[in-house]
């Protein structure tokens, strides 16, 4: 395998464009609380994901996946309340070539700013065939190693998912939207997801269900026993801010009250 990333990486040259990151709340409904936020890239100008990723290519793609992590973190350190709060970072695993090497800047960036590693979680996407399951797999115990939490992004939407969690058995899977939406009205995604719920049980892998939008896809998750939830049902992502919530009750979410975290 080539390592024309590995020297991206070390040439010091700047990236083509400049970035930044909007972080939206991962919210645990059965301890009524913010379990965490995931950093999502945007263009320093408001610009989204999309105009982001697509300024990236096989020549900077290394170095802007290390530059993600580092942004994220230096921005989480300095908003997040307390040091139970968690940080989710998308990663590629396409993009490490060397796992111990390329954590370096994680490393550095979180005893630079005193983010604790327990915070940090890293999501690798169903979506981003994987080249080689054995090196994510080499990735994954490398960052268990350094007791960063692991976590299967968009599953149920991409490749293999079923193949990659009996492979890799990440902390946490995240359900992707598409297999939610529709679920309050919809016996078969029920029963659908109730199973996956159930199976990431037997292995002691959490669930997360993202994309969440209505009450009504809320109640009918947490019927099958999921806790941790994401989605523009509880806020859209805010720009180098965290943004306001719906606020948390024992019975669930008031729809008419925000409050600030």
């Amino acid at each position: 395998m080539t390592r024309v990333g590995c020297q991206g990486c070390r040439d010091g040259a700047p990236l083509p464009f400049e970035f930044t990151m909007a972080f939206q709340p991962i919210v645990d409904v059965s301890e009524n609380r913010i379990w965490g936020y995931e950093a999502l890239v945007r263009g320093t100008e408001g610009q989204g994901a999309g105009w982001v990723l697509g300024q990236v290519d096989d020549t900077n793609r290394y170095k802007f996946d290390q530059a993600c992590r580092v942004k994220a973190i230096e921005l989480a350190a300095s908003l997040f309340p307390d040091a139970e709060t968690r940080l989710s970072i998308n990663f590629m695993p396409n993009a490490v070539y060397e796992p111990a090497a390329c954590i370096r800047a994680t490393l550095d960036a979180a005893r630079r700013t005193g983010f604790a590693h327990r915070q940090i979680m890293f999501e690798f996407t169903e979506n981003e065939r994987m080249l080689d399951v054995a090196h994510v797999q080499q990735i994954i115990a490398e960052y268990r190693k350094h007791g960063f939490v692991t976590a299967l992004d968009d599953f149920g939407a991409g490749y293999a998912g079923l193949n990659l969690l009996a492979s890799f058995q990440p902390d946490l899977i995240k359900l992707d939207m598409e297999l939610i939406r529709g679920i309050a009205t919809s016996p078969a995604r029920q029963t659908i997801i109730a199973a996956v719920t159930m199976m990431a049980r037997e292995l002691g892998v959490t669930v997360l269900a993202e994309g969440i939008e209505s009450e009504a896809e809320l109640v009918a998750l947490r019927a099958t026993g999921i806790r941790l939830f994401q989605g523009y049902h509880f806020a859209k992502p805010a720009i180098c801010a965290l943004p306001s919530v719906r606020r948390i009750t024992a019975e669930g979410l008031d729809p008419t009250f925000r409050q600030a975290v």
